[in-house]
């Protein structure tokens, strides 16, 4: 069905991100290290909080969404990480890398014209894949925007 089909593309599309805002590549492409750790004046979240905070929660909805036995985590404490800065020096491109991974797999479920957008969630209280798909797109592009202003305030946007 045609109309299926662009529904699918468009909600791909949403996720993946670009048209009306920076896409996620755009928005930590280049920050550089010192600064991931670092909360600009003012600010209650620093960089590495953020992509942090973007990768949990993807990663519970992709998983709350096609995995009856998933848990979420506890919230909201259990949605942002314990320190302001990242552990080690590899932990900034592993996150990074891993909500790119898990956003692939949300945009192939949605993509898969077996799976119905519309069909409630068994394990859920009335979600759907459409519904998850909004939110995680809506979710992820807020903290982007955020993460933009964030390079901003500490002179890191290019």
């Amino acid at each position: 069905m045609q109309t299926d089909r662009q529904l699918r593309q468009h909600l791909v599309k949403l996720l993946k991100g670009g048209d009306a805002h920076a896409d996620f590549d755009t928005a930590i492409g280049n920050f550089p290290a010192s600064l991931h750790g670092k909360r600009p004046e003012g600010a209650e979240h620093s960089p590495w909080e953020v992509l942090e905070h973007m990768r949990i929660a993807q990663w519970d909805i992709l998983e709350f969404s096609r995995n009856p036995s998933h848990q979420s985590p506890d919230f909201p404490t259990g949605y942002w990480p314990s320190a302001q800065e990242p552990p080690d020096a590899k932990a900034w491109d592993k996150s990074a890398e891993t909500f790119r991974k898990d956003l692939q797999a949300l945009c192939d479920l949605v993509s898969d014209e077996s799976t119905d957008l519309f069909a409630k969630i068994p394990h859920g209280d009335g979600q759907n894949l459409l519904r998850e798909a909004l939110v995680a797109a809506d979710h992820a592009s807020y903290h982007l925007g955020e993460l933009v202003l964030l390079r901003r305030l500490l002179g890191a946007w290019q």
